[in-house]
């Protein structure tokens, strides 16, 4: 049975799907690099607002295992990871997909959540998503509900990734 008080938010990263429009989402990536390399306090409010446009057209599009296989396979890990714990799991994105993680953890929130686990497959440190932009996200969870515990699973030992690494040697 699964238990109620305690959701996962398994955390991806998220990738475009094959058939979104190759004109917008170059579009998409030159307005987020503008506003993630110090352009964003200079960028116009119609160019603020074209990216947001873009950005809910992204992660709102129909995805499928043929659009976006890293989308399904997401989902397949998630079920796989509830089945193995017996907790509910909310899959997440950084980018390109819905939901985004602070969305994952709010829904988990509004399922009566009293403990929300964040996990992520990124299993090195060094990565902007997981060293940054999942703890800054839990942060803001924590801030509008106090009352939830929100942790975050990572980072992983490394002896714990080698191990796995080398298991998979063996498997292959």
């Amino acid at each position: 049975m699964v238990n109620s008080l305690t959701t996962i938010v398994l955390a991806m990263h998220g990738v475009p799907p094959k058939d979104f429009p190759r004109s917008e989402l170059s579009e998409l990536m030159k307005l987020h690099m503008a506003m993630d390399h110090g352009h964003g306090h200079d960028t116009n409010l119609e160019l603020k607002t074209r990216h947001n446009e873009l950005e809910v057209k992204i992660r709102t599009w129909k995805r499928t295992s043929q659009n976006d296989p890293f989308w399904t396979a997401s989902q397949s890990l998630g079920a796989a990871l509830s089945r193995k714990t017996g907790y509910e799991v909310i899959v997440g994105f950084n980018e390109f997909c819905g939901p985004s993680i602070e969305e994952a953890l709010s829904e988990a929130v509004s399922r009566s959540a009293t403990e929300v686990i964040v996990i992520t497959p990124m299993m090195t440190p060094g990565g902007e998503h997981s060293e940054v932009d999942i703890p800054e996200a839990i942060e803001r969870a924590k801030e509008k509900h106090p009352d939830v515990t929100f942790r975050y699973a990572w980072p992983f030992k490394e002896t714990d990734v080698v191990s796995f690494l080398a298991e998979q040697l063996s498997n292959h």
